[in-house]
């Protein structure tokens, strides 16, 4: 019975309708994947030959004031790319994974970024992750919309039934041999990609591939109950577009209104001008007040002296720090709202599988907010440890010929993401149960 289900299967024109989009367009995803990843090695080539060349250059200009120095030379931190990105790029486009800083106030470079077309951020990348959750979907309704009806439409369901013993056995091998061979295309296609990408096949590799196995499951099931309703075929493929564009776009996008809404976020701006004007305001200041707020928080350099006449370098860098600190309210703010932003969504995304998987898999992959978000309080850390490796030799007054310039390389920051099955994988699981149960019920009717 299968041989002759295959063999009808591949004479259909769906067939190689099917075949041909899914395989263009997965191997166009997995060259915009390739693209993205060349892209991030070019940038950090370009930025560690930068900071080493402008060190050099820097240097022979002001080489005996290293307060100077220090006030013009960038240090980069790196968030190490793993080719896994490629499959789901997600907010990396938006979100830098490569901040130049200096020693100066953080809030004012902390949310630089490249400038990017609004149009292509708008309609997203055309990664593999973006074909699996919204071409795959759209390709199985197109073969199963018509399982059943179409066979009663054109009258050969009553011979069909006449040869058969078990008439729902035989719709369900149908279904089977169209998905069969979704899932041999995804199944390609994953390692396909693992070998253009050079992917290593670890843990984060297998949570997409059994992520994405499990979400073609679920439109599986979806269909199977659509067919199950024994309606006609212009009705199983109404509902199931109008499913399909619910799932994916209309809910992601109530969802991603009503939290922009609920937790307003203060503008990246407010914190930068927050700095600036905390800086700034420092001038028209006697310097204890500058020196006393800076010395509470490190107090190691209470011994340098701060002359009241002229300028100092442990005075400036200090109303720099100073600057931070009036800025530090609005950036845990917005760091906390954008956390329950997140934490709402995976919440609502638990019910919804389209959402689901769109979060597990920029999750995995390391390109989601979260990531993002880590790298920035990493960035945090870098910043305070760069400061405090130079601030006693600039307070001291040392040429640049004190310091060991070889140490200051870029340094790469690497993302560290745990898996957890049951949260990756039951959600789903339970959902496309349910509604595969329920239309093994429904097939009782025939």
């Amino acid at each position: 019975m299968y041989l002759l289900l295959f063999k009808s299967f591949f004479r259909t024109k769906i067939f190689l309708v099917s075949l041909a989009i899914m395989l263009l367009v997965g191997v166009i995803g997995i060259l915009i994947g390739k693209q993205y990843l060349i892209k991030q090695q070019n940038s950090i080539i370009a930025a560690k030959e930068f900071q080493h060349e402008s060190i050099k250059r820097n240097i022979e200009y002001h080489h005996d004031d290293l307060g100077l120095l220090l006030y013009y030379l960038r240090f980069a931190l790196i968030k190490k790319p793993a080719n896994i990105n490629a499959i789901s790029i997600g907010q990396s486009d938006v979100n830098p994974s490569l901040q130049s800083v200096t020693i100066r106030g953080l809030e004012g470079q902390k949310y630089d970024t490249d400038f990017e077309n609004p149009s292509l951020l708008m309609s997203g990348n055309l990664d593999l992750g973006f074909v699996i959750i919204y071409l795959f979907p759209l390709v199985l309704i197109a073969m199963t919309f018509n399982l059943y009806s179409e066979e009663n439409e054109l009258g050969t369901w009553r011979i069909i039934a006449a040869q058969t013993s078990g008439k729902s056995g035989f719709l369900f091998k149908k279904l089977m041999v169209r998905l069969m061979f979704v899932f041999v295309v995804l199944v390609f296609l994953f390692f396909l990609a693992s070998s253009v990408l050079q992917i290593p096949l670890n843990q984060n590799f297998w949570a997409i591939f059994s992520q994405s196995i499990l979400y073609l499951c679920f439109w599986s099931a979806l269909c199977f109950w659509i067919v199950s309703l024994l309606k006609n075929s212009s009705f199983n493929a109404l509902a199931l577009i109008s499913i399909w564009v619910t799932l994916t776009i209309l809910i992601p996008a109530l969802v991603n209104n009503y939290v922009l809404n609920q937790y307003q976020v203060p503008e990246a701006l407010h914190a930068m001008v927050e700095q600036r004007d905390g800086y700034h305001e420092k001038w028209d200041l006697e310097k204890d007040v500058t020196m006393n707020g800076f010395l509470e928080a490190y107090p190691q350099y209470k011994n340098y002296k701060v002359p009241e006449d002229e300028f100092s370098w442990i005075w400036y860098y200090g109303m720099q720090h100073m600057g931070d600190l009036a800025a530090q309210e609005t950036s845990v703010e917005m760091m906390d709202k954008v956390m329950l932003r997140n934490v709402v969504s995976e919440k609502v995304a638990l019910f919804v599988p389209t959402m689901h998987a769109q979060l597990s898999f920029n999750r995995l992959a390391g390109t989601d907010m979260l990531s993002h978000l880590n790298f920035l309080k990493a960035l945090t850390d870098f910043h305070e440890s760069l400061r405090l490796s130079f601030y006693r030799k600039i307070f001291d007054n040392d040429a640049a010929d004190s310091i060991n310039w070889k140490r200051f390389d870029a340094k790469f920051y690497t993302s560290k993401n745990q898996v957890n099955w049951f949260y990756l994988m039951f959600p789903t699981l339970l959902i496309t149960v349910i509604i595969g149960i329920l239309g093994i019920i429904n097939l009782r009717k025939l």
